[in-house]
């Protein structure tokens, strides 16, 4: 039977990190991964990142509905369309607010016999773990409900900060495995179970918030980038863009995370959608976006530097 493994956790937490290093595992040892990708808005962005190396065939994205709720139709009919292959195995990335406990309570049902009952991974993010505020409940359901817990942003955080999330998440989930994404062999993906834990009453409005898009333009360097993260609020919890900076021919990819960090990252290729500046979080619309690209801009042109 074809093992289905879906990847929870909070926005920015690195969930799209393991996928990456899971499908790199399985072709290694000749397993044939299929990998759908949820998201608000642009779900093809981070699926293309994936089919550069998989291949477009093996990779799907869905956009635009949570597959937690009014998604889990589309996410079933995806999944039991996917081709029967010799050592197969799917992959299935969840938008960062979704609710972990629905997921897996819908997707267990409706399923093609040929796959085994689903495993829920749990990416945490050990630097900002439980400090999410009114979001704290829906990043610990997360972590109750998966079967192996994956401990990520661990660089610069002390031991005893390392120590202490451990022992929250055990207490939170005692029956799951608790690993960092280093020590993960995939080998160990096949000797997982579900959890069986009854799913607590998480007012489901709280895992929904909203998104938006804007085209963008070509940004002259890295400066205006990080001008274009910070003048957008921060409420707004997620931030990603893809576009050409400093004239270079390739693009560039950039992703503001809920704790302020910005990374960046070569994008291989050229995205399907075109040059965008994407948004989720309470608060997010097309106009603030657009007003913070025209001020970065601005700013750069009366030389302001960056805080």
């Amino acid at each position: 039977m074809e093992s289905i493994i879906t990847i929870v956790g909070f926005l920015g937490a690195g969930k799209t990190t393991l996928l990456k290093h899971l499908v790199e595992s399985a072709v290694r040892n000749q397993w044939h991964p299929y990998v759908i990708l949820n998201d608000y808005i642009d779900a093809d962005l981070d699926a293309q990142r994936i089919s550069n190396a998989l291949g477009p065939m093996s990779v799907r994205g869905l956009t635009g509905s949570c597959i937690c709720c009014d998604g889990i139709n589309e996410l079933r009919e995806c999944v039991n369309s996917i081709p029967a292959r010799t050592a197969g195995i799917t992959l299935i990335e969840a938008n960062g607010t979704s609710d972990a406990s629905r997921l897996m309570e819908f997707l267990s049902v409706g399923l093609d016999a040929r796959f085994s009952p689903p495993i829920q991974v749990s990416v945490v993010d050990v630097k900002n773990w439980q400090t999410r505020g009114v979001h704290n409940e829906l990043e610990a359901e997360q972590v109750r409900v998966s079967s192996l817990i994956i401990l990520t942003h661990l660089d610069g955080v002390s031991k005893d900060r390392v120590a202490q999330v451990e022992t929250q998440v055990r207490e939170t989930n005692p029956l799951a495995w608790i690993a960092t994404q280093a020590e993960l062999d995939i080998l160990l993906l096949s000797k997982l179970e579900p959890i069986e834990c009854a799913p607590t009453t998480l007012a489901h409005h709280k895992t929904h918030w909203s998104s938006c898009s804007v085209d963008l333009y070509d940004l002259p360097n890295v400066a205006c980038i990080q001008r274009l993260c910070d003048l957008i609020p921060s409420d707004i919890l997620r931030i990603k863009g893809c576009t050409k900076v400093g004239g270079h021919d390739g693009y560039t990819h950039f992703e503001r995370c809920p704790d302020g960090e910005i990374y960046l990252r070569p994008y291989h290729g050229s995205p399907i959608t075109g040059p965008k500046l994407l948004a989720v979080g309470p608060g997010s619309d097309p106009s603030v976006l657009r007003n913070a690209v025209e001020q970065s801009l601005a700013m750069e042109m009366d030389g302001v530097e960056p805080d």
